[in-house]
């Protein structure tokens, strides 16, 4: 996994980013702004969960396609922008106010 940079450091100082992961297509992290194993662990999950949305979206309509997924729960909001080559991935927290 590649470390944060000063660039990576403008997405976190969103208010409510609590991190952000970028992965390949494989669910392997590249980027991220989490610790190694929360990243790891986030990236596995949320690879299988957007790979099981694509094909359940191409099952209704093979023409369709996941181009956005938001679940959230008590704790966190995570937002999943999956596309060919890559995933992004962002979690924030749900309770803070802009």
């Amino acid at each position: 996994i590649v470390s944060s940079t000063s660039d990576d450091c403008a997405a976190m100082a969103v208010v409510g980013v609590i991190g952000f992961l970028v992965t390949n297509a494989d669910g392997i992290p590249i980027r991220s702004s989490l610790d190694h194993a929360e990243a790891v662990q986030y990236a596995g999950l949320l690879t299988l969960l957007a790979t099981k949305a694509r094909a359940a979206v191409r099952e209704l309509d093979s023409q369709n396609d996941v181009t956005f997924l938001r679940l959230r729960s008590k704790k966190h909001e995570i937002l999943v922008a999956p596309d060919k080559e890559y995933i992004l991935m962002v979690i924030q927290n749900p309770q803070v106010k802009a």
